[in-house]
């Protein structure tokens, strides 16, 4: 299928271009989001006399979403979901999470502009590829934690698997010095047990008078 494009789209071309795609990415994409024409003659002389216009618009909605990039690039967004001690989730984060997670910052953003490789499944700080218009693409972070206090602990720079040694390293420190408190305990007990030399009762050395 052969298409004009009215926007620039990544990998394909720049708004004006004539390109061949596939049948499916055509008719369930391009056409339906109006990022293309089909290379009609008709739509062809259509898009001469309105390219102009079409370009005015999207040099202005560059300009608009520009200016957006400028305040969200680089922004951080918590969203709390429950893990194992691994870090697995339980479930996903999805492109709309993220675009929730933006929203509650006071971010207009579609889940449609938010670009992921696939599912993050994992608890962490993730890079999320944000696109703003055709030519204007930033890049946001969602720290995926399973609670405020940890999702602070991973944006000051700490990976999960630090955070668990460290728990992990805690916990074993604690257990020392509770086996140190009941062996000094003990120790003391046995003392208190076990009189000193000092307290045991003299030996009387006297000879008994022989009969």
């Amino acid at each position: 299928m052969d298409v004009i494009l009215l926007e620039r789209v990544a990998k394909l071309g720049q708004m004006g271009d004539v390109v061949s795609v596939k049948q499916g990415y055509g008719r369930n994409f391009l056409l339906p989001q109006g990022k293309a024409l089909r290379a009609t003659k008709g739509n062809m002389e259509s898009f001469e006399n309105r390219k102009s216009q079409l370009e005015a618009q999207n040099l202005e909605t560059k300009k608009e979403a520009e200016a957006v990039a400028a305040k969200l690039d680089g922004q951080q967004f918590v969203v709390i979901r429950s893990a194992s001690d691994a870090g697995s989730l339980y479930g996903s984060v999805s492109n709309r999470d993220a675009a929730d997670a933006a929203k509650e910052a006071g971010f207009t953003l579609d889940k449609k502009q938010c670009v992921l490789a696939g599912p993050i499944k994992d608890l962490g700080v993730h890079t999320i590829q944000v696109v703003l218009h055709p030519e204007v693409i930033c890049s946001i972070e969602v720290n995926v934690a399973r609670s405020a206090e940890e999702a602070e602990l991973q944006a000051s720079g700490k990976s999960i698997q630090e955070l668990e040694a460290e728990a992990e390293a805690e916990a074993e420190f604690e257990i020392a010095e509770l086996f140190d408190d009941i062996g000094s305990a003990a120790l003391d007990d046995l003392e208190e047990a076990v009189p000193s030399s000092d307290d045991a009762p003299a030996e009387d050395d006297s000879e008994e008078p022989k009969a």
